[in-house]
């Protein structure tokens, strides 16, 4: 029986408390615990909201538009911290398994996006072998204008790059930016039919929740 994301996300972080120095992970439970607190921000985009278009670059740094996205028929929009988050490639690895071989029935198309540089999200394709887009969001612009963007609190900052990480250096423009785990399915019409935005860092949206919001449409 596959694993929920939730229940592989469980398993790293009982496996990551005892591999991580004790000051760092006492860094990210804090900022956990301060982020679920605030919850997802009061102005983050909601079912019924109209999404503006955008376009952004691929892994090969081709543009892709929502537009194009939505050629077809709906589009799951998955906004991803990047490709050196772990929650984010459990995720990846399931939506790319469980739930690509399942959009055709819906006419729907999958794209994931993050700040990273278009080479960055080559690498997050490529070693998970994903089949869809991975689009690269320069600064978390878009992200931003959907109200999910935050800028990550300096000790949590210096504690990844404690870890050998510097996320400004896999982020296009050298920005620190980025977007809380999102999930949006959106209509042909450009209009937010589900959303799912987690304050939470290990938490993701399980592949049944999606299926279930394509279902509706």
């Amino acid at each position: 029986m596959t694993l929920t994301i939730k229940q592989q996300a469980e398993q790293l972080g009982a496996a990551s408390a005892g591999r991580l120095p004790a000051e760092v992970l006492e860094i990210f439970n804090r900022d956990r615990k301060t982020m679920l607190a605030r919850g997802a921000p009061p102005d983050a985009v909601a079912a019924g909201d109209v999404l503006a278009d955008f376009t952004l670059p691929d892994a090969n740094d081709s543009d892709l538009s929502l537009s194009e996205l939505l050629v077809d028929g709906p589009a799951v929009l998955v906004f991803y911290r990047g490709g050196w988050c772990p929650y984010c490639n459990i995720a990846l690895h399931q939506y790319q398994f469980e739930l690509t071989p399942q959009l055709a029935r819906f006419g729907a198309t999958l794209a994931a996006i993050s700040p990273q540089k278009p080479d960055e999200s080559l690498s997050t394709a490529e070693k998970h072998a994903l089949q869809f887009p991975v689009l690269s969001d320069a600064g978390a612009r878009v992200a931003r204008r959907l109200g999910v963007a935050f800028q990550p609190a300096e000790d949590v900052l210096e504690a990844q790059r404690v870890l050998g990480l510097d996320i400004r250096d896999g982020n296009a423009e050298g920005a620190a930016e980025l977007p809380m785990p999102t999930v949006l399915v959106v209509d042909r019409d450009r209009v937010v039919r589900f959303a799912d935005v987690q304050p939470d860092y290990t938490s993701r949206t399980e592949v049944k929740a999606i299926l279930s919001a394509l279902a509706e449409l």
